[in-house]
């Protein structure tokens, strides 16, 4: 059988559970999959596993576990545990939200959650009146601004997420981003860290010279903080041919990357059609056991999605 590679996708492993968010994933859930992957897979470095993908000697049921955006929890919570069961994960950050910055999503989600009233009226920005009455109400106009916003302008996501803030009497918040030294502590912990551009814009929706700008700065500002070359690189949003396309992957390539990560369910297999600046990620949601597991093999079952051609 041909040896493959499941790349998994993490954002956050919060100390708890949170009630507006349930089906995040928590310590207590992280911790478990760990088990799970270290019993019947073969958990690897990204680095690693790029390098045997190449020489052709991936073990059986390799796995590698990566982390996007760089959420202070990563550090807080996430690494403790990879340490206690000896894992390794890449964290691909978003340079631009280090030392407190707040990703455009957070902020509408903060506000929502700290909105006192049962109604959020946001009519004169275009996007009507969300009851707010119950927690599932409250869940389901996070889920309606988010998509809404997510694939404008940046900076009319930006501009909106802001607004609805304001309408909402809300604040920013406790910081949940990493912090420079948050982000040293897990360089120094043997993790690695990959680019996630500056800004996490959805690479598509820019000029091909702000995309590459951005792809740029998240590689350089990186590099200087942890003082390493960074050869790893994660699309933001990460859809092929919608979140980003061949110029994307050409811009990566031309940046010196040598591998680069999707959102694209399936696995890397050696071979003839393995396309290192596009390797295919999943986000492993199931909560039980068995699904996890079965979720895990289905993925390895999924056909390779089409890939934009970097040409």
């Amino acid at each position: 059988m041909t040896a493959t590679l499941s790349i998994l996708i993490y954002h956050r492993v919060l100390a708890r559970p949170d009630p507006l968010f349930p089906g995040e994933v928590d310590a207590r859930l992280f911790e478990r999959q760990l088990r799970l992957l270290k019993r019947f897979y073969t958990p690897l470095p990204l680095s690693e596993a790029v390098q045997r993908l190449q020489d052709g000697n991936l073990p059986p049921r390799a796995a590698c576990i990566t982390f996007d955006d760089g959420y202070a929890d990563n550090a807080q919570v996430a690494l403790p545990l990879l340490q206690r069961h000896g894992l390794h994960a890449t964290f691909f950050i978003a340079t631009g939200y280090l030392d407190g910055g707040q990703m455009w999503n957070d902020t509408v989600i903060e506000a929502v959650r700290q909105v006192s009233g049962p109604v959020l009226d946001l009519q004169e920005h275009g996007l009507g009146c969300l009851p707010l009455a119950s927690l599932a109400q409250r869940q389901a106009a996070i889920a309606t601004l988010l998509g809404q916003l997510k694939y404008l302008p940046f900076a009319r996501r930006q501009q909106l997420a802001m607004q609805i803030r304001r309408q909402a009497g809300a604040t920013a918040g406790q910081t949940t981003m990493l912090s420079t030294a948050q982000l040293r502590q897990l360089h120094a912990a043997g993790m690695d860290l990959g680019a996630h551009t500056a800004s996490h814009p959805i690479l598509s929706t820019l000029p091909d010279h702000a995309a590459r700008l951005d792809i740029a700065n998240g590689k350089r500002q990186l590099e200087s903080l942890i003082q390493t070359p960074v050869s790893l690189f994660a699309y933001p949003n990460g859809k092929a041919g919608r979140d980003y396309g061949a110029p994307h992957v050409a811009m990566v390539n031309c940046l010196g990357f040598k591998a680069a990560v999707a959102t694209d369910w399936g696995v890397a297999r050696p071979g003839a059609g393995l396309d290192l600046l596009q390797l295919p990620r999943f986000t492993p949601w199931d909560r039980g056991r068995l699904a996890f597991l079965w979720r895990l093999r289905q993925n390895r079952r999924q056909a390779h999605p089409a890939r934009p051609d970097a040409g």
